[in-house]
């Protein structure tokens, strides 16, 4: 079977970039990041689950977790905390078992009159397939996020 091409990108367009506004708290908006409890009950697209979440929240740290998709298929990725600034940031790397891409996820937590202004940069897709993809993952995710503050704050 051939490979499929891929469109392959210059440095700064292999950047994804993604602001939302939600109405909780700072620290609850880190929480949720951060710990399992909360992961799994957001950090996957629509009728995914989450059933493995673990890390070690620390510079250094390492991360892992297992989406299961609607098919019951496992999809693991980990990566490397590289910066933690409670409630303020965190940087990791974004790598998924069996693929050769590495990318490098930066989350910002700023106060908002609304409540917590959260910015999310993911770089480093060697594609914009790959960009593309996470693009449309991330963007359910954080629909998901948003209910589930909903209904914990």
């Amino acid at each position: 079977m051939a490979k499929k091409n891929k469109t392959r990108l210059k440095p700064a367009a292999s950047k994804l970039r993604i602001a939302r506004i939600f109405n909780a708290p700072r620290s609850l908006v880190f929480a949720a990041w951060t710990k399992p409890v909360h992961m799994k009950k957001w950090s996957a697209p629509h009728g995914f689950t989450l059933p493995v979440s673990s890390g070690d929240l620390r510079p250094g740290g390492k991360w892992r977790a297992c989406m299961v998709s609607p098919q019951r298929e496992k999809l693991w990725l980990s990566g490397v905390y590289r910066e933690v600034v409670k409630n303020e940031l965190l940087v990791f790397t974004h790598t998924w078992k069996g693929g050769d891409e590495e990318t490098l996820v930066t989350v910002r937590f700023e106060d908002h009159a609304r409540g917590t202004k959260m910015t999310f940069e993911q770089s480093g897709f060697g594609s914009a397939e790959s960009r593309n993809g996470h693009k449309g993952g991330w963007s359910e995710c954080f629909q998901r996020l948003a209910a589930h503050l909903a209904q914990t704050a």
